[in-house]
């Protein structure tokens, strides 16, 4: 008995959240054969490509999906996500060539544009802007994301968002920058957490925090001096 649509779909998100993106491809792709117009199911589809690091074949279903609906969000953040993993990966076989994540940003751009509330979208853009070297408007951007969900980047940097930062000293800025968010924030453990992986990463302008006004509070706790004195290991509250 043949499978319905929605069992076809079913099965394929279920393979997916079982990691077994090539099979679940397969019943997204039965699925499409009967509703070839359903922006959902090629979304699914490209996340599943991502997964597998099939940038190529992922632009292609999400141009489908965004193509039989404009205003379909996540799609186009998707495309994002493709545009700045291939800038990414380019910089990473050259790590000395121009880096241009204008197209990433594009697509983060007008997926806020249809969603300006999401986190997610935020973090996106602000990660682009940054290794774009657009550093400013990189702050801006994981400030908003930040203000929406605190929780944000504990999430992200955990699945591996910083992985695909260009370069060891993107890393090392982005932990620093989200030492600085933490401690405006007022939350010590989390900046301090930040603050260490910026230095074991080799942030050169990690002093900075020794005179930045967002760092006032943390500079009152002793752990803050033991850490930037000796920039030795501290006991932090992950």
């Amino acid at each position: 008995m043949a499978m319905s649509l929605e069992e076809l779909e079913t099965t394929g998100d279920k393979l997916r959240e079982r990691n077994m993106y090539r099979d679940a491809i397969d019943y997204y792709e039965t699925a499409l054969k009967k509703s070839g117009k359903n922006a959902v199911l090629w979304n699914k589809r490209a996340i599943a490509e991502l997964q597998l690091g099939k940038l190529r074949e992922a632009e292609k279903s999400l141009k489908k999906a965004v193509k039989h609906d404009k205003t379909y969000a996540d799609a186009v953040n998707n495309l994002g996500v493709v545009y700045y993993q291939m800038e990414s990966a380019k910089a990473l076989r050259n790590p000395e060539g121009k880096r241009d994540f204008g197209r990433a940003i594009k697509w983060y751009r007008r997926a806020l544009k249809l969603r300006e509330t999401s986190a997610s979208f935020h973090s996106n853009l602000g990660t682009a802007y940054f290794s774009d070297g657009q550093i400013d408007k990189a702050a801006v951007e994981y400030a908003r994301a930040f203000q929406l969900d605190p929780e944000v980047f504990e999430r992200r940097t955990r699945a591996g968002v910083a992985a695909h930062m260009a370069s060891p000293e993107d890393r090392a800025h982005f932990s620093y920058v989200l030492a600085k968010l933490y401690a405006k924030a007022g939350n010590v453990d989390r900046s301090l957490y930040y603050l260490k992986r910026a230095i074991e990463d080799g942030y050169k302008g990690v002093n900075e925090a020794l005179k930045e006004n967002e760092f006032a509070e943390l500079r009152k706790d002793p752990r803050f001096g033991e850490l930037m004195g000796a920039n030795r290991p501290v006991s932090v509250t992950e």
